[in-house]
């Protein structure tokens, strides 16, 4: 099972950027999905959650507004739309597979993890 993230990159502070996260292998399509981030120096934290059929989103405090988590189940991807960036939004992001069909915000119920895409946001 392998998730590749990607769409990371520099960014000046309140543009926007796209991540994707691709699942080869099997399909997620009947797992809820998150986004999970991790700054320099700081603990990993999450980020956004969707459901399985993409009826139900959660999203962390700090992005909320600004980032929208959808997906596409016929192509097994995730997407991240992340708009008015800020320089704290500086980190390596995550997707993740959880192991229920519903959307959480905890790392816990996630089995399957991709590795990180790097988002730099300048100020």
């Amino acid at each position: 099972v392998q998730l590749q993230a990607s769409g990371g990159g520099l960014v000046q502070t309140g543009g926007s950027l796209r991540l994707s996260c691709a699942a080869s292998r099997r399909t997620f399509s009947n797992n809820g999905m998150g986004w999970f981030r991790r700054a320099p120096g700081k603990e990993r934290e999450f980020v956004a959650a969707i459901s399985w059929r993409g009826g139900t989103t959660k999203y962390a405090d700090s992005v909320k507004g600004r980032f929208t988590v959808s997906r596409d189940n016929a192509k097994n991807t995730v997407f991240l739309q992340m708009n008015s960036l800020k320089p704290e939004d500086t980190a390596d992001y995550y997707c993740a597979a959880g192991r229920w069909p519903y959307s959480s915000n905890r790392s816990d119920d996630y089995t399957y993890w991709g590795q990180g895409t790097l988002v730099t946001v300048s100020s």
